[in-house]
Order: structure tokens, then C-alpha cells, then sequence
């Protein structure tokens, strides 16, 4: 589903997206289009950017094609869903102690939920929100 998603081929473009938003979160997927897991979490943006289009807009980057940011961002997993707003990179503290990026697999409505708690958190000032899950392993075996 990545072709229905907007792409940003070049790191300008990248910048831009980020720059010129201003009431809105910046969503972007970081990965390579060819990868089976990004696809899956390509097909649940594609999901709900229609439900979160008055406070998101999603964005899809290939870091094979776009590598500007590969060692800025970390950006070694197979995926990484980053969140900007008004030029300012929002954290998500989910448990797992990477900050920074969602490199795992959420659901739906758990990230429509994230990205409401990005939302409301970052118009508060907040550089960090907390995920409403827990997605630390100490509950798991």
C-alpha cells in the first residue's frame, strides 16, 4: 500500500514536509518499500490517514533512495514511524527505551491513538507523550 501514500524522494523534500506544517503532525515512515513488515505497516497507515487527516498528514520515505537520514535518525530497523511537529521531533515513550521512532508493529487503533496523544501532547509543548500501552517484554514471559 506504499503507493497510495505519499512518497518523498529526496531529503529537501523530507525538510520541507517538516518545515511547512504547522497545525498538523508530521507522520513518516522510514524504510524500504520492498520489505514484507513495511508494507504491513504501510497497508494501517493507509488505513487511517483518512481518519486522522484533520490533525496528520502521512509521509513515506525509502532509505535505500532517501540515506540522508539513516545515521541522524538511527535508522536500521525495517521500519521506523517518526513524528514531527512545527519543526520539532515529538518522542513517543512506549517502554521499549528507543524513544525516538515506533520500529514495531501496532495496530490500527492503538496507532490512532498514539498519534492523537502526539497531537494533543505537542500542541501542549510536550517533546515526549506517553503510549497509553506498554510495549516493554518484563510482562512477557
Amino acid at each position: 500500500m506504499s503507493f497510495m501514500l505519499t512518497h518523498l524522494t529526496n531529503a529537501w523534500q523530507v525538510d520541507q514536509a517538516i518545515l511547512d506544517e504547522k497545525e498538523k503532525v508530521v507522520i513518516i515512515r522510514f524504510g524500504h518499500d520492498w520489505d514484507p513488515e513495511c508494507m504491513e505497516i504501510d497497508e494501517v497507515l493507509y488505513d487511517i490517514a483518512d481518519k486522522v487527516k484533520n490533525f496528520a498528514v502521512v509521509y513515506v520515505v525509502d532509505i535505500s533512495e532517501v540515506d540522508d537520514f539513516n545515521q541522524m535518525y538511527e535508522l536500521y530497523d525495517p521500519f521506523a514511524i517518526m513524528f514531527f511537529f512545527r519543526n520539532r521531533h515529538i518522542m513517543v515513550d512506549s517502554g521499549t527505551g528507543n524513544n525516538n521512532k515506533i520500529n514495531f508493529k501496532v495496530e490500527k487503533q492503538e496507532l490512532i491513538d498514539v498519534i492523537e496523544l502526539v497531537y494533543r501532547g505537542s500542541r501542549k509543548g510536550k517533546g515526549l507523550v506517553d503510549n497509553l500501552r506498554d510495549h516493554s517484554t518484563k510482562f512477557k514471559y
